[in-house]
């Protein structure tokens, strides 16, 4: 990894990463499965090329779920804190990493609003200036 990688844990740390920009997408997504996964209004993710990405410790401690109805939603936890912790995509070419186990800031913002039109009525967003997609 070079000298910019950012790293991440879980909530109780024994999950560890390290993902280095440039990221391919960093994007909120508000679609239904996002806000399950997170229990909140949003998923805040950022996606990168695999090579991009590897795990420092507690690798064994991550279990998968693969939602079975959906052609790419997918999910992995800790299995002591269950946090969630990054997953590579189905397709094996990119890791999803949820930005908010990060413990570095990255120098980038989101860009973009995912599946907007599927907001929940009562989410408050100040942040107009980004593009929403439907």
């Amino acid at each position: 990894m070079s000298d910019q990688e950012l790293h991440g844990s879980c909530l109780c740390k024994n999950v560890r990463y390290e993902v280095r920009p440039p990221f391919l997408r960093f994007s909120h997504c508000y679609c239904s499965r996002c806000r399950k996964a997170t229990g909140g209004v949003r998923a805040t993710n950022i996606a990168v090329p695999v090579d991009q990405f590897r795990w420092t410790q507690g690798e064994e401690l991550i279990s998968r779920y693969d939602l079975p109805e959906a052609k790419s939603f997918a999910r992995q936890i800790c299995t002591r804190c269950k946090c969630p912790v990054p997953h590579r995509s189905r397709d094996g070419q990119r890791v999803i990493v949820p930005a908010g186990t990060l413990d570095d800031e990255p120098a980038t913002k989101p860009a973009a609003h995912g599946h907007w039109s599927s907001r929940v009525s009562w989410v408050a967003v100040d942040e107009s200036d980004l593009p929403c997609s439907e």
